[in-house]
C-alpha cells in the first residue's frame, strides 16, 4: 500500500491529527566536470607519478578532489592515464562510503570511457581509482580532446546512512459534494475504465481553452509528478472539496488526450490522433511538459516517421527542447545523407537548423558539407 493509500485509509477511520516517522537509507549524489587544458603541453610537462588535481567539491558533507596522472601514477612507461579521487581532510570526521563513476568525455559531451567502483569508504585523505583508466594513444586515437581539452567527468553517491523524518498530517474535515456526479472528459469504452473513473467523485476542475474537464486527483497524481505538485498547492487550502487547475497554452483536445491516456495509459485508437504530425508535436509538448513519459516516446517514435525535407530543421529543434533522443537521431540519419543535407541548406533549413540546435550539431553538419563539396571538386 502506498503511503497515499494508507493516510487516506487512516483518514477514513476518523483520524483528526497523525504524527509519522519514516527510517530510509540516504544518499546524495553530485557530478564534477574537471577539465584539462592544453592537455598535450600539460602531458609533457609532468613526469611519471606526477598529477594535477581538481578544486576541492563537497558531496555528503565530505570534500574531494579529482586526481589525474597523464603519464600515469606508476614508475612504469606503461602510457597509461590514471585517474584517482581523493577524500580530502575536511572537519567532518568518520569514514565516507561511496560510490565512484569516471568517464572520459568526447568532443561533444558524451561518455567515451566509463569505468564505476562498487562501494568504498574513505577515511580522512583516502585516495582510490584507476592506475590503466586508458591511454594515451587511445586517447588520441578517438579523437576525444576537444581543442586540446581533456574532460573527466566524476558522478559520486555518498551514503548518508540511516536518517528518520518525522511529519505531521492535519485532517479537515470535507463536505461531501452534492448534485450530480460530473462526466468524463474522455469515452469509457470498458468495463475497468468505467470502474476505475467511478472509484470516488471526480474531484478537480481543469479549466482549458473555455471548457472544464473533471478528473481524479489520486490519478493524475499517480501519473504525473508535475500534476501532483500542482495538486498539492491547489488542496492546499483547507476545506476544498474540488481543486481547479487553470492550463493557459494548450488547447482542450490535447489536453483531453493527456487526461485520458492518464487513466487508460493508452491513446484512442479510433481516433488516430498521431496520423498528423502537428498533433503528435503537441501531445509531445504536453507529455513532456507534465512528465507522461510513456506518451512522451510513443509521440517521439510517430514524429520520426514524419521527418522530411521541409520538416527536419524544426523536428530536430523540438528533439533538442524537450530530450528526445530517438527523434533526434532519426533526424540526424536523415540529415547524414549528403544529398538530403544540400537539399536542406538550399531550402534554408541550415538557418534554422543553426538556431534550434547545440553548436558542435552545426559544426558536425558544416563538415559534411564540406566533405560533399570537397567530393564535387574532384
Amino acid at each position: 500500500m502506498s503511503t497515499s493509500d494508507l493516510i487516506s485509509a487512516l483518514r477514513a477511520g476518523g483520524r483528526k491529527l497523525l504524527s509519522a516517522s519514516t527510517v530510509a537509507p540516504r544518499q546524495e549524489s553530485e557530478s564534477h566536470l574537471f577539465q584539462i587544458e592544453h592537455y598535450t603541453q600539460v602531458k609533457k610537462m609532468l613526469a611519471n607519478c606526477e598529477l594535477v588535481e581538481s578544486s576541492t567539491f563537497t558531496v555528503g558533507g565530505h570534500d574531494w578532489q579529482i586526481e589525474c596522472y597523464p603519464n600515469g601514477c606508476t614508475k612504469r612507461p606503461s602510457g597509461w592515464i590514471s585517474l584517482f579521487l581523493r577524500r580530502t581532510s575536511s572537519a567532518k570526521e568518520g569514514v565516507a562510503a561511496a560510490t565512484i563513476k569516471f568517464s572520459v568525455l568526447d568532443q561533444y559531451g558524451n561518455p567515451s570511457r566509463t569505468k564505476t567502483s562498487p562501494q568504498r569508504r574513505f577515511s580522512s585523505g583516502d585516495d582510490w581509482g584507476w592506475p590503466d583508466f586508458m591511454t594515451n594513444e587511445d586517447l588520441e586515437t578517438e579523437k576525444l580532446l576537444k581543442d586540446d581539452c581533456l574532460l573527466v567527468l566524476c558522478d559520486l553517491t555518498v551514503d548518508l546512512g540511516l536518517r528518520t523524518e518525522d511529519c505531521m498530517y492535519t485532517f479537515v474535515a470535507v463536505p461531501e459534494p452534492a448534485g450530480e456526479a460530473p462526466a468524463p472528459p474522455f469515452e469509457l469504452e470498458d468495463e475497468l475504465t468505467k470502474a476505475i473513473w467511478e472509484k470516488q467523485w471526480a474531484d478537480v476542475e481543469i479549466k482549458v481553452g473555455g471548457e472544464t474537464l473533471a478528473a481524479h486527483r489520486w490519478m493524475l497524481e499517480a501519473r504525473s509528478p508535475v500534476f501532483k505538485e500542482d495538486l498539492s498547492l491547489a488542496f492546499a487550502t483547507g476545506g476544498k472539496s474540488t481543486a481547479e487547475l487553470q492550463i493557459e497554452d494548450m488547447d482542450v483536445q490535447v489536453v483531453r488526450t493527456l487526461i485520458e491516456f492518464i487513466y487508460k495509459n493508452r491513446l484512442p485508437e479510433k481516433k488516430r490522433l498521431l496520423e498528423t504530425a502537428a498533433m503528435a508535436e503537441r501531445l509531445l509538448v504536453a507529455a513532456d511538459r507534465y512528465m507522461v513519459e510513456k506518451l512522451k516516446r510513443i509521440c517521439e517514435e510517430a514524429l520520426c516517421k514524419h521527418i522530411g525535407m521541409s520538416s527536419v530543421a524544426d523536428t530536430l529543434a523540438l528533439a533538442e527542447r524537450h530530450g528526445c533522443p530517438v527523434l533526434k537521431e532519426a533526424c540526424m540519419q536523415f540529415i547524414s545523407s549528403p544529398g538530403n543535407l544540400v537539399a536542406v541548406v538550399a531550402t534554408d533549413g541550415f538557418e534554422q537548423l543553426k538556431t534550434g540546435c547545440p553548436p558542435a550539431l552545426v559544426d558536425l553538419m558544416a563538415k559534411q558539407i564540406a566533405l560533399v563539396d570537397l567530393g564535387r571538386t574532384i
